[in-house]
C-alpha cells in the first residue's frame, strides 16, 4: 500500500496521541539493590542507575558498597559498576558521538576519599557494545584530575543542544532545601567547552530571578536553536549564540511552581513535520508561597492538579498557557513520554514536597511529602481540551514511590519503575519511618505485552541515518491493526532524575508505507533533532513496536556543524 506523503502527514497530526484504549498492569519483578534516582535507558535490554554510598545492599566484587548499577531487563538484575565520584542529584546527556555523559554530583560526606566529591565530575559511559546484551566490558570513565566543570554544581540540568554538545543550567553548591544567596549557582555552562569560556561561566539573570526555587531547571532545545528554560514561576527562551534572553514568557497561571523542591513535571510534546511546533506541557508542582520558611511548610499542603502547556510561536505565546485540571494533585511526578506521543504521569505524592526532612511534619515520618500517589495518570496529547487527561486503564500500585524514585520507557517499550528514599541513608524495614528506601522494580506494561498481543515489528533499520536523509526499513505490521492509523517515532528517553526526564523527545517521521517496505525521512536537520542517539518506534492503531537503536547525523565528536537543511520554523 502506497499513501501520498500529504495524506499520511494529516493522518499522522490526527491519529497522534494513541486514540486507542490501553489497559496497563502492574507487574514487579527483581530488586535493583541500589536506589535508582537516575535511570537512563542505554540499549534494547540495559538500564543504566546512579545513587550514592549510602548504605546500598549492591556490592563490588571487592565488598564494598556500590552506587552505580547496570540493569538488565531480560533478567531483572544487577551488575555493580565502579565510579570515583559521587553521581548523586547529577544531571546528564548523550552527545552527538553516543557517549552519555553525567555532570557534577554531590559533596564528599564520608571520611573516606571514595567516592570523592561529584560536584565538579564528569563522568562517561559507553557506547557499550557488549556483544551479548549483558554489559560486559562497560564502564563509567572519569578523570577528576584532569576532567572537570567549571564550578560546583549540585542539581543541575543538562541539555543536549544543536551543535552536539552539552549546555549545563543552573545548580547549587551544596545540599539545601531553597537555593539562593552564596548556594546558588545561576548560570550556564557548556560540554566540552567553547573556544574562549575555557573555566568561565555564564551568569544568568533568568536564574536569579528563579531563586529559590530553581534546582533543576526544566530546559528543551527548541526547533529554531534557541532552548526553552522554566523554573520556579517564570520561562524564557535563550538564545545560546548571543547569550540573550529572547522573551520572557507568561508566568505559569495560579501561581503554580514546579522546579525542585517544589517538584512538577514538564514535558516537551511531539514535533510535528512540516511545521515542527513546539509546545512545551507542564503539570504538577506546587502553589506554595516560596517566601514561606521551609519550616513552615508541612507534609500536609496539597499539591496541584494543575496541567498547563503552551505553544512557542508567536501566536502561540500570545494565547499564553492553556489550563486543565489532573483528575489529583501531584508533587515529584514522573513524564514518562510513550511512542504514541501520549504522556504517562506516574510517582510521587498527593502533598508536601521534595528533598531532604525539613518541612512540619517530617520529623516523624523522615519524609518532606506524604499520601502518596499509587495510581498513574495518561495524557493523550492530541485529544482536544478536557478530554486528555485520565486514569482509565492505569492500574493501582502497592509500592509508595516517593523522593528520589523514577521511571522511563525502556527499548522494549514498557515503563521501568524504580526507587524511592527520601531519607539521607538507606533505611530498611523494620523502620518507625514512613517510606522505606524501596530496591524493587516495577513494570508498567500496556497490554499488547501482557498478553503478548501482535505488535508491529522492525525486521531491519540503519544504524545511522544523515539529517534530511532517507532509509528504507523493513517491517511486519499485524493484519488485526489498522496499518492506515500509522505513524513513525524518533525518540530521546531522556536523563531521568527527580521528576525531571531532561532531553526527552519525539519527533514524527515523514514515511511511506508499501508492505512491509517502509522508508522514512530523518529530521530536516540538527535543530529539531539534536544530532546524536535516537530510538525508532513504529505505531500502527496505537501499539507500538520494540525499539531500535539509531544514531541521527554524522555521529561526530561535539561541536557539530550545522547538518541537514534549514526549513521555515515557527517557533521562537
Amino acid at each position: 500500500m502506497v499513501l501520498p506523503l500529504s495524506l499520511l502527514l494529516l493522518g499522522a497530526a490526527a491519529s497522534a496521541g494513541a486514540h486507542k484504549s490501553i489497559q496497563w498492569s502492574l507487574v514487579q519483578n527483581g530488586t535493583t539493590g541500589i536506589v535508582a534516582v537516575e535511570l537512563i535507558t542505554i540499549s534494547p535490554t540495559l538500564m543504566l542507575m546512579y545513587d550514592r554510598d549510602d548504605g546500598n545492599p549492591l556490592l563490588l566484587p571487592d565488598g564494598s558498597q556500590a552506587w552505580t548499577a547496570l540493569w538488565n531487563l531480560d533478567t531483572n538484575t544487577a551488575t555493580p559498576l565502579s565510579t570515583l565520584t559521587d553521581p548523586f542529584c547529577a544531571g546528564g546527556a548523550f552527545l552527538s558521538n553516543g557517549t552519555l555523559v553525567s555532570i557534577a554530583g554531590n559533596t564528599l560526606e564520608n571520611p573516606t576519599p571514595v567516592p570523592g566529591d561529584g560536584r565538579r565530575a564528569i563522568r562517561m559511559f559507553g557506547p557499550c557494545t557488549s556483544p551479548t546484551g549483558e554489559g560486559e566490558g562497560c564502564t563509567v570513565f572519569e578523570d577528576p584530575a584532569n576532567l572537570q566543570i567549571a564550578v560546583t554544581r549540585w542539581y543541575p540540568t543538562a541539555l543536549r543542544i544543536a551543535d552536539g554538545s552539552i549546555l549545563i543550567l543552573g545548580g547549587s553548591n551544596n545540599n539545601a532545601f531553597y537555593n539562593s544567596g552564596s548556594l546558588a549557582e545561576d548560570s550556564f555552562e557548556f560540554f566540552p567547552t567553547r573556544p574562549g569560556e575555557e573555566g568561565t561561566v555564564r551568569p544568568s539573570k533568568f536564574l536569579l530571578d528563579a531563586e529559590p526555587v530553581n534546582l533543576f531547571p526544566r530546559s528543551f532545545l527548541l526547533p529554531s536553536g534557541h532552548v526553552f528554560v522554566i523554573a520556579n514561576n517564570i520561562s524564557m527562551v535563550y538564545n545560546i549564540e548571543t547569550d540573550t534572553e529572547l522573551m520572557r514568557l507568561p508566568a505559569l497561571p495560579n501561581g503554580v511552581r514546579i522546579s525542585n523542591p517544589f517538584d512538577g513535571a514538564a514535558q516537551l510534546l511531539p514535533l510535528f513535520p512540516p511545521l515542527y511546533e513546539p509546545t512545551v506541557l507542564v503539570c504538577g508542582g506546587s502553589t506554595a508561597d516560596d517566601s514561606i520558611p521551609a519550616t513552615s511548610l508541612t507534609t500536609q499542603d496539597l499539591a496541584t492538579k494543575q496541567c498547563s502547556r503552551i505553544t512557542l510561536t508567536p501566536a502561540g505565546i500570545a494565547a499564553g498557557w492553556e489550563v486543565e485540571e489532573m483528575p489529583e494533585p501531584r508533587i515529584m511526578v514522573e513524564s514518562v513520554l510513550l511512542p504514541s506521543g501520549d504522556v504517562i504521569f506516574i510517582n510521587g505524592a498527593h502533598s508536601g514536597y521534595a528533598a531532604y526532612p525539613r518541612v512540619n511534619g517530617s520529623q516523624n515520618t523522615g519524609s518532606n511529602s506524604d499520601n502518596p500517589a499509587m495510581r498513574g495518570i495518561v495524557y493523550r496529547s492530541s485529544l482536544p481540551h478536557g478530554q486528555r487527561l485520565t486514569q482509565d486503564g492505569l492500574p493501582t500500585s502497592n509500592i509508595p514511590r516517593m523522593y528520589h524514585s523514577s521511571a522511563a520507557l525502556t527499548g522494549k517499550g514498557n515503563v521501568m519503575i524504580s526507587g524511592s528514599n527520601p531519607h539521607p541513608v538507606v533505611v530498611q524495614p523494620p523502620t518507625t519511618l514512613s517510606f522505606p528506601s524501596e530496591f524493587r522494580a516495577e513494570y508498567l506494561n500496556p497490554d499488547f505485552i501482557t498478553n503478548n498481543s501482535p505488535r508491529p515489528l522492525i525486521h531491519y533499520s540503519p544504524s545511522q541515518i544523515g539529517f534530511n536523509q532517507k532509509a528504507t526499513l523493513t517491517v511486519t505490521i499485524p493484519r488485526s491493526l489498522s496499518a492506515g492509523d500509522f505513524q513513525v517515532s524518533l525518540m530521546d528517553m531522556g536523563y531521568v532524575t527527580h521528576a525531571h526526564h531532561s532531553n526527552s523527545r519525539l519527533v514524527f517521521l515523514e514515511h511511506t508505507l508499501h508492505g512491509d517496505v517502509l522508508e522514512i525521512t530523518a529530521p530536516p536537520n540538527n535543530y529539531v533533532y539534536p544530532p546524536g542517539p535516537a530510538w525508532l518506534f513504529v505505531v500502527a492503531d496505537g501499539v507500538w513496536s520494540e525499539g531500535v537503536q539509531v544514531m541521527v547525523g554524522d555521529g561526530g565528536d561535539p561541536p557539530r556543524p550545522d547538518q541537514g537543511v534549514r526549513v521555515r520554523i515557527d517557533s521562537v
